[in-house]
């Protein structure tokens, strides 16, 4: 069993023809996705690596019927694409734009659980059952099938740990990307649920940062939820209060969202946490050897 998507996954891309989009089409394809449809308004009628284009996400669906999509598409038109893509009944939604305006992000998201569908972003690297299907931009050569379930919200700190779990003999269940933006679909809490509940999962990692209290959040939950064993990495140990480290929602503000209190609340919930990337996989041999 897999979290979000599996092989059997019907996936539409959004903006297939930008550069972009086209890109990463070829590399889902490469790693075995099934890609159905692509949308790009004024595009209908093409071809994208053999994939019929259409106009809308409704002509799209009506063919096709897609049940995941994932967005290659301009920040200002983000928020009507994942609107259109829920009103076709699509339950599986990736956004990978950055840049999102924040109250365009969280209508889109707010409509997203009024209808019992998940965003998965914006900002984010994607999902990705490893041997199964890959909807995001992750380097797929680091994904192999194996039992440790990720979760992350840096997309390069998560390859680094992933390939470094890979190199020490430990295949990954699935990764997802929360997203790096102050306003995301998904948090640390709902991904873990799923993995804890997910028999393919025998190991979970957080990937965290500085910002926020989505991690604190998340050890309040595995202490009193959790009974699979939790590594986390958290980056920003030297981060000076008020400024952005990368992402969005990666800055201390008001003494909320601490190097220090997350690994305080993460520690007191039994979560192992690595001083360095490397580190996890060296702590995954203690549970997985």
């Amino acid at each position: 069993m897999a979290i979000f998507i599996d092989e059997n996954t019907r996936v539409m891309v959004q903006g297939i023809t930008g550069n972009q989009g086209t890109f990463h089409t070829k590399q889902m394809l490469a790693y075995g996705t099934n890609i159905v449809a692509g949308v790009s308004p004024g595009k209908g009628g093409r071809m994208v690596e053999k994939i019929p284009v259409y106009d809308t996400v409704e002509s799209a669906f009506l063919e096709h019927k897609p049940d995941a999509a994932i967005l290659f598409v301009p920040a200002p038109f983000a928020r009507d694409g994942v609107l259109e893509t829920l009103s076709a009944g699509i339950k599986v939604i990736v956004v990978v734009t950055e840049g999102i305006p924040v109250h365009d992000a969280m209508d889109m998201i707010a409509m997203a659980r009024l209808s019992g569908a998940i965003v998965v972003g914006p900002n984010t690297f994607g999902v990705i059952s490893s041997g199964k299907c890959k909807l995001g931009i992750m380097p797929h050569q680091y994904y192999v099938q194996g039992p440790v379930g990720v979760v992350a919200r840096s997309g390069t700190l998560s390859y680094e740990i992933v390939a470094n779990l890979k190199e020490a003999g430990y295949g990954t269940s699935t990764a997802v990307g929360l997203g790096g933006d102050r306003v995301v679909g998904l948090s640390f809490t709902d991904v873990i649920r799923e993995l804890e509940a997910d028999s393919e999962t025998e190991l979970i990692v957080m990937v965290g940062e500085i910002g926020g209290t989505a991690e604190e959040e998340a050890a309040h939950y595995i202490k009193n939820n959790v009974k699979k064993p939790v590594i986390a990495y958290l980056a920003g140990k030297s981060a000076p209060p008020g400024k952005r480290m990368g992402h969005a929602g990666a800055i201390i503000e008001r003494g909320q969202g601490t190097f220090q209190a997350k690994v305080q609340a993460l520690e007191s919930a039994g979560v192992r946490v690595a001083e360095l990337p490397f580190e996890v996989s060296y702590l995954a041999k203690e549970f997985l050897d």
